[in-house]
């Protein structure tokens, strides 16, 4: 028989000694990676500036405009406007800039009063349930982040299964967020 030690509960400084130690580790680790692309994202959604004349706001003609127009056509069938293409690139580096890219995204389209709104109702407006439901459906197949890929590349010492877990991965998420766009407009209309 083997005798095990008698179970105590954790003391509260040192819970917190801990808590403390790996939320600092990441706020570290993460801060930065996402302050970094926050920067380029701001810097691709201001530059080059509008033409004289503009009828549209400034972003729609700023690298991260063209980025996001191009990818929006592949896109239109899950339900994903061009800010949200342009939130998908990237988020490919760590999934939390997303929500940070679209704050971005959508600051720089309003003008004025708009600018004042908050992301929710910014949203709220723009985007419909099914189309929510599709980006859901997106995160939960499409692959973690390039870290992820770069670590199975170490691991396996090959860009073979990166490439393939890339492709498969990014194909499942495109088909599961059809599938719940095409099934939310069904069940919910669109």
């Amino acid at each position: 028989l083997m005798e095990l030690p008698a179970y105590r509960l954790p003391r509260v400084r040192n819970v917190a000694l801990g808590l403390y130690d790996r939320g600092k580790a990441f706020l570290t680790r993460a801060g930065t990676t996402i302050f970094a692309l926050m920067v380029i994202v701001w810097f691709l959604g201001t530059f080059p500036a509008a033409p004289e004349g503009a009828s549209e706001p400034a972003i729609h003609y700023s690298i991260a405009g063209y980025i996001g127009h191009a990818l929006e056509p592949i896109l239109a069938p899950i339900g994903f406007n061009w800010q949200i293409a342009m939130a998908l690139v990237p988020g490919m580096a760590a999934r939390e800039v997303a929500v940070g890219v679209l704050g971005t995204i959508y600051a720089l389209s309003d003008t004025g009063d708009a600018l004042q709104s908050s992301l929710a109702s910014a949203l709220a407006h723009s985007w419909s349930i099914p189309t929510a439901l599709s980006l859901l459906a997106w995160y939960v197949f499409a692959p973690q982040c390039l870290a992820t890929l770069g670590v199975v590349r170490r691991e396996l010492n090959s860009w073979l299964w990166p490439f393939i877990m890339f492709v498969f991965l990014t194909s499942l998420a495109y088909l599961a967020a059809l599938a719940t766009y095409r099934l939310a407009i069904l069940f919910l209309g669109g």
